[in-house]
């Protein structure tokens, strides 16, 4: 076995799985300490290094594209400190992370692990029920289906439609950024109905706007990593744009269906506007922004 525990957190290698729990102290980002532990097996690690930085080191491993689901959401967008696949270690303790690194890297070269993106995901990503609270709204996910219950804060067109509940088998894509507090961030559900729209995340009802406390909004890429990992592995789907097997993940609706999903949101519009839920600014701004989208 070889370990390395520090405050950042502990790294524990067995020669099949490498066993990641985040410490427990507070300069731990909450995006590690509400994941827990990880555990990586061999397969998806494609390699190891101990980065030097000043007074410290910090081990980072690589894994395998597509072997993820939490990386394959965040698509590189994690910031550093957020990463669950780094461990800061003191100066005095180098000599132990390299020896954990070599480890790895032994372990590698003897299981001949390739390569090559993976073909499915070898890790199962954040366990379900999950649910985080932001800015925009609450964001639930029990397996099957998405659940957004919008916050007062909220824009109005958002509020008016209730409650948003998306299940996975109308589910195309999640888009995922993060609020950097220089940006607003976005969660996004694409569904069939919505591939072609263009909403801003603060008027997308499929969407939530990260625009709050950035610690806390960041805890939605565990949803965005919970849902990826229950879609079509990325794989599957260049395989069946290849032709290489059947098609198994949802495509894009044919123009007719784009246009009747145009004229449905229209009446929707037309419909709060009726009811008196949306005001005449509101109405031509909205209208203005779905016409742009699509």
């Amino acid at each position: 076995m070889a370990e390395i525990i520090q405050r950042d957190g502990t790294w524990a290698f067995d020669g099949d799985t490498l066993r990641i729990t985040p410490g427990l102290h507070r300069s731990v980002p909450l995006l590690r300490r509400t994941y827990g532990e990880i555990s990586v097996p061999l397969a998806a690690v494609s390699g190891v290094v101990l980065e030097a930085a000043r007074g410290h080191g910090r081990l980072r491993l690589r894994l395998r594209e597509g072997a993820d689901p939490l990386l394959q959401a965040t698509g590189g967008r994690l910031p550093d400190a957020a990463d669950p696949y780094r461990l800061a270690v003191a100066a005095d303790r180098t000599g132990a992370a390299e020896y954990v690194a070599e480890e790895i890297r032994r372990a590698l070269l003897l299981d001949r692990v390739p390569k090559e993106p993976a073909r499915a995901y070898l890790l199962p990503g954040p366990p379900v029920p999950v649910s985080v609270r932001t800015s925009d709204g609450t964001v639930s996910f029990e397996g099957t289906r998405i659940r957004i219950d919008w916050a007062d804060t909220s824009e109005r067109v958002k509020r008016a439609t209730g409650p948003r509940i998306i299940s996975m088998g109308d589910l195309v894509q999640v888009e995922w950024s993060p609020n950097t507090r220089h940006e607003d961030g976005a969660l996004r559900f694409v569904t069939r109905e919505t591939v072609f729209s263009k909403l801003p995340p603060d008027k997308d009802p499929y969407a939530l706007d990260l625009w709050g406390s950035a610690r806390r909004d960041l805890l939605t890429a565990l949803v965005a990593a919970a849902v990826t990992a229950r879609l079509p592995h990325p794989s599957t789907r260049t395989a069946a744009e290849n032709g290489e097997l059947p098609a198994r993940a949802p495509v894009p609706p044919p123009a007719s269906d784009h246009h009747d999903v145009l004229l449905r949101r229209l009446r929707e519009l037309g419909r709060l506007h009726r009811d008196g839920v949306l005001t005449d600014e509101e109405f031509a701004r909205t209208k203005a922004v779905v016409l742009r989208g699509f």
